[in-house]
């Protein structure tokens, strides 16, 4: 065996600095809890294998608890806890079709190398449902970015220039579209942007394609085959960067892995391994495949045994690789575009030949290529050989879960008050909240991504509050996806809890506007540092609300991540930051909706009362204020009311739907207006201050109905208001209140996120 760290004699000052000089960031009660595990000092490739399986990126080890509570179980889910979700989509010709889903981030490699991290961050998400044997249909991205009117503007832009630059840059190449996603800017972000990335795949129930080695393992010879770029330095320590405090490691360039598009599009999209999946199926064989992120190649052949039941054995030395790799970079680099096979050996040189020969991958990125590495094994122990000598050998269950880690919680006082404050002038703050980056139009940077390629686009990102896709309509099938992916930071930073029952809640308004029922949700969990008690406390409240709110809507959640540590080394953490993607299902997307104002003497309706709900309303921070009433919907009513507009919009009653978020009602219908080229006459009744009715954020849609279908509306919906009319005339009234130009507010709403970034 290669030499061993000697954990075990070492004092504690003595094995602190031997840690860092192996760039370790186990603490040091984690080695030595290693050395307690398996019995003695742990190799140095042992060592550095714990490093990247025991960080909070692929471990889980301090949320994995609180995850419990979130529900992922229901009649459409066939399977959760992979690389990606899967649920039941649709039946065609006695065939049943799924939707396979998967959610990640990629955040402090966006950070560092803003192109490269959100690049391989699509590459990663888009692997997660291909290796379930899915075809990638879309992607979605949710980004939030540091002030981009503060003393770090400019920083703040090269990020985000980079990171729109790189989800393009890949997904445009991959050829998936881009379904949506959402932006924020906060001076809370300066230090650590957010990249969340979504994918989304359909497969026959039958062709799904698991995480794991087959249980046919046990009766047959199996190999272990790695398929993809050579192995290199790239990414190197990622997994375990990503658990880090970033500004402690900014040197650390190399840890952020390196994209090629294009050698996942000969991988990934109806090519080489789709002709590998159809060959096991020619073949009569079960296969088990899962892709190389976090961790590399570590953590995918320890997780693909553990996931099986089993152990495996890997020749180091058989890993396509530059010349001169030691054998703990072999193991732990995150060199991308890279997949972990289990077949079983009569097929091997079928495989290699699919790869090898008729794609020819070594011709798309030199050196690329199928190889064998290593077999499964029954006794559950996970051995590394390199050049012949074993410099990994422990059980394989110890590996991927060895540590769970019990966090201390102490609640964060967060005394946001609702401030008094005279209104200011009506008009101005209408532009005000229109020009505000948080809520003004998103074209600039949707218009860098392709969001039709495929052409099974049916509602384009920024036409509806989801985007809907129908992926077999090829195949006849007129069922839609809809998709959302939603969350306010600003609700963050005042209530943890409402902040994640709101990001549940909108993303399912959102899918609900344009007719499609929600089935299930994906999350991504941003939060600071679990060491710290408040932070931990904030995570741990953002869980519980996404589980209140997962029981009140009745959805599971089938995929996540979670995402700690983005705090800078001053100790400034991001708001907390649940985002929350919503997937829908519609029988026939023919019926869908969008936003825009369809017809002029239409009646506009306000499906949900007005509440004093403007903390961290983009109102209040037009004028410099928190706030401390951030919405708290009563989930069971707006499911009964959402479900009845899912209803009248199936029938053809409502015409045109925009829910009510950012900015509040007065934006949801310039939104409207804007995009319909029409106007409206509006009429508000006097129940609260005119300024906190137009611009609280209290849930809701707005509801565009002909005047003879308004009885439907009415008695069809609880809480319902008529609040005014569509008009020819291209402007915004209120009656006895004022007039507004819509050219004006529409010059704004398009221009001012153009203004500041360019």
């Amino acid at each position: 065996m290669e030499r061993k760290v000697p954990i075990t004699t070492l004092n504690d000052e003595e094995l602190r600095v031997e840690l860092s000089r192996l760039n370790i960031s186990l603490s040091l009660n984690e080695a030595r809890k290693i050395a307690e595990l398996i019995g003695r000092d742990p190799t140095v490739v042992e060592l550095y294998i714990f490093n990247a399986e025991w960080s909070e990126h692929c471990s889980y080890k301090s949320s994995r608890t609180f995850l419990k509570l979130l529900p992922n179980n229901g009649q459409q889910v066939v399977s959760t806890n992979e690389d990606a979700g899967i649920i039941r989509l649709c039946e065609i010709n006695g065939e049943r079709w799924c939707l396979v889903v998967a959610h990640e981030s990629h955040n402090h490699p966006s950070q560092l190398l803003p192109y490269e991290g959100a690049a391989t961050g699509i590459g990663g998400i888009v692997r997660d449902v291909d290796c379930m044997g899915a075809d990638t249909i879309g992607v979605l991205d949710s980004l939030r970015f540091g002030s981009i009117q503060g003393e770090n503007k400019n920083q703040t832009r090269w990020i985000a220039s980079g990171v729109v630059e790189g989800v393009g840059g890949y997904g445009n190449a991959l050829g998936v579209p881009n379904l949506g996603g959402d932006i924020y800017f906060s001076d809370c972000f300066d230090e650590n942007c957010l990249v969340n990335v979504v994918a989304l795949g359909i497969v026959k129930e039958n062709e799904i394609i698991h995480s794991r080695i087959p249980e046919e393992a046990r009766n047959i010879p199996y190999s272990i085959i790695l398929v993809g770029k050579p192995t290199d330095y790239s990414g190197f320590g990622g997994a375990s960067f990503a658990s880090e405090i970033l500004d402690e490691q900014r040197e650390r360039k190399c840890a952020v892995q390196v994209p090629d598009p294009f050698l996942k599009n000969v991988l990934a999209m109806k090519k080489a391994n789709k002709a590998v999946f159809n060959l096991a199926r020619e073949k009569g064989v079960v296969i088990g495949m899962k892709d190389l992120g976090g961790g590399g190649l570590c953590c995918g052949t320890s997780e693909i045994a553990q996931a099986g039941g089993f152990g495996v054995e890997i020749d180091l030395s058989a890993v396509p690789q530059i010349e001169g790799l030691p054998p703990e970079v072999i193991t732990c680099s995150e060199t991308q575009e890279r997949y972990i096979l289990a077949v079983p050996e009569k097929i091997v040189p079928d495989i290699l030949k699919i790869y090898n020969e008729d794609w020819e991958l070594s011709h798309i990125f030199e050196g690329a290529k199928a190889s064998v590495i290593g077999k499964p094994r029954i006794d559950g122990m996970y051995i590394l050989r390199h050049s012949g000598e074993v410099v990994c050998n422990l059980p394989v269950q110890t590996v991927t879960s060895g540590i769970s880690l019990q966090r201390e919680e102490k609640p964060v006082v967060c005394d946001y008050q609702e401030p008094e404050f005279e209104m200011p002038g009506l008009e101005e703050a209408i532009f005000k909240v229109i020009s505000n980056p948080n809520v003004a139009s998103k074209r600039l940077i949707s218009s860098s991504f392709d969001l039709e390629v495929q052409g099974k686009t049916v509602i384009r990102a920024g036409v509806a509050d989801a985007s809907l896709i129908a992926p077999l309509v090829d195949k006849g099938s007129t069922v839609g996806v809809a998709v959302s992916c939603d969350g306010n930071p600003c609700y963050g930073r005042i209530d943890p809890y409402w902040a994640a029952t709101n990001a549940v809640y909108e993303s399912f308004r959102n899918v609900a506007s344009i007719g499609a029922t929600p089935a299930c949700l994906t999350d991504c969990l941003n939060y600071g540092n679990p060491e710290k008690p408040e932070a931990f406390y904030q995570f741990a409240e953002g869980v519980r609300g996404i589980a209140f709110a997962c029981k009140e809507l009745g959805l599971p959640v089938v995929s996540g991540n979670v995402s700690f540590y983005n705090e800078s080394v001053k100790g400034r953490a991001i708001d907390p930051s649940p985002i929350i993607a919503c997937f829908g299902i519609m029988e026939d997307f023919t019926k869908a909706i969008t936003m825009e104002l369809k017809t002029s003497e239409n009646h506009l309706y306000l499906a949900s009362e007005r509440k004093n709900e403007l903390g961290g309303s983009a109102y209040y921070q037009t004028l410099g204020l928190v706030g401390g009433n951030i919405p708290k919907p009563d989930l069971q009513k707006e499911r009964k009311n959402a479900e009845k507009i899912i209803d009248l919009i199936r029938e053809g009653v409502i015409l045109a739907c925009h829910d009510i978020s950012d900015g509040g009602l007065i934006t949801a219908i310039i939104e409207m207006a804007i995009k319909g080229s029409l106007g409206a006459e509006l009429m508000i009744p006097e129940k609260m201050r005119i300024d906190k009715f137009l611009f609280s954020e209290t849930g809701g849609f707005i509801l565009e109905v002909r005047p003879e279908d308004s009885k439907r509306i009415e008695e069809g919906l609880g809480e319902v208001c008529l609040i005014g009319k569509v008009v020819k005339a291209f402007h915004l009234s209120i009656k006895g209140t004022l007039e507004i130009s819509l050219d004006r507010l529409k010059a704004r709403y398009e221009n001012s996120l153009k203004e500041l970034l360019v």
